[in-house]
């Protein structure tokens, strides 16, 4: 069995490399897309400490669309105009806000939500979804987080 953890005391560049193993591992060989995402939240809850909100958004005709997620009620559509999430699906780059309440346009799910990060996944040089995080701490996404979940995104790309 695998232990779906990250190991006391690892670094965060070794929690992002065990999270990224961790989904490789749970997505292995199973074809259905929403049960990978909902494994892979899962996985972004239990390994990234100070979230309020891990999860999908899922590109369904030119907008997001909630996906699988851990945390409070969030918005079902969000067009790609619009909050964090839409601007990362509307130009295909990581969006890392240390203060969501300074972001135009944001959009606000939770109220206890400071900072966020929004990755896009990317598959055959399409957005298909993005990975959204939100903390309740500002500034709580460092560069070496987007790293780790651009290598996450990338990694489970064919797999959701």
């Amino acid at each position: 069995m695998y232990a779906f953890a990250p190991n006391a005391g690892a670094s965060t560049a070794e929690i992002h490399a065990e999270l990224r193993e961790a989904a490789v591992a749970i997505t292995d060989n199973e074809p259905d897309g929403i049960a990978n995402m909902a494994n892979v939240a899962a996985l972004l809850a239990e390994f990234l400490p100070d979230l309020n909100w891990a999860g999908f958004y899922r590109m369904v005709e030119g907008e997001l669309v909630l996906g699988p997620f851990i945390g409070k009620p969030a918005c079902i559509r969000i067009p790609l105009d619009r909050g964090v999430c839409g601007a990362a699906a509307r130009t295909g780059t990581t969006q890392r806000v240390e203060d969501v309440h300074a972001f135009p346009g944001h959009i606000a799910c939770d109220a206890a939500s400071r900072s966020e990060l929004v990755v896009p996944v990317i598959r055959g040089g399409a957005v298909i979804a993005v990975i959204d995080l939100d903390s309740p701490l500002p500034g709580r996404f460092t560069e070496e987080d987007a790293a780790g979940i651009e290598a996450l995104a990338e990694a489970i790309a064919e797999r959701i």
